[in-house]
């Protein structure tokens, strides 16, 4: 019984050693290779949690600067944020942050550049429409009427279609094309929530255009 068993023994033991000797080294650099990947993953998963902690807190200097107004220091956050964590979503919050101190602060070509960034290179589609809004209104303000324009073409989806049509509104009514304006007014009252609260302001500038929206909702269709 004992050589039965021996037999068996020895002859899977050489089925094993011939299997192995087949396929040994696909298996071996098979298993390097997932080995490999794992590692890499980790190594990855860790080098973005350690961009996202740096990036976290050169955002807390942006948003103290830009708080208490120091334009300098927030000048340099905000560069040195754009350079080291283009791809984080604290990125474009700088941006928009930037933009909206250095506009206060009368400084419009860097708040016009801030915006820009924020709507070109924004991996986040609502910051990045949100940041196309302020560029053309900002646009419009410094009277860059053609560039307010291109800015505005570009697509929005339906929770800011509301909002781009009311600023393509005020670039119309800055061109004196006040019935224009007035369509681009009432398509965005009727695109915006009837419980949204800038659907007023909308209408405030309808009834100064002497226009009901209630009785023009088809007027841009």
């Amino acid at each position: 019984m004992s050589s039965n068993l021996d037999l068996e023994e020895q002859e899977q033991l050489d089925e094993l050693k011939h299997f192995w000797k087949q396929y040994g080294n696909a298996i071996t650099w098979l298993l390097v290779v997932v080995m490999g990947s794992y590692a890499g993953w980790n190594g990855y998963q860790y080098w973005q949690t350690q961009q996202s902690t740096k990036a976290a807190a050169l955002f807390d200097e942006v948003e103290r600067f830009a708080s208490v107004g120091d334009v300098a220091k927030l000048e340099r956050s905000w560069n040195d944020m754009k350079e080291r964590f283009p791809g984080t979503t604290y990125a474009a919050q700088s941006a928009l942050l930037a933009g909206r101190a250095f506009q206060q602060a009368e400084k419009p070509e860097v708040a016009l550049s801030a915006l820009k960034w924020a709507s070109e290179s924004s991996s986040n589609e609502a910051i990045a429409q949100l940041a196309r809004l302020r560029l053309a209104n900002l646009q419009i303000h410094q009277k860059a009427y053609d560039d307010a324009s291109k800015t505005l073409s570009k697509s929005f989806t339906a929770s800011y279609a509301g909002l781009a049509a009311d600023v393509q509104g005020d670039l119309l009514m800055a061109q004196n094309k006040s019935q224009e304006a007035a369509k681009s007014y009432v398509d965005a009252w009727t695109k915006l929530e009837s419980n949204n609260e800038y659907r007023r302001l909308v209408a405030a500038k309808l009834n100064a255009l002497g226009v009901d929206p209630e009785q023009n909702k088809g007027a841009s269709k």
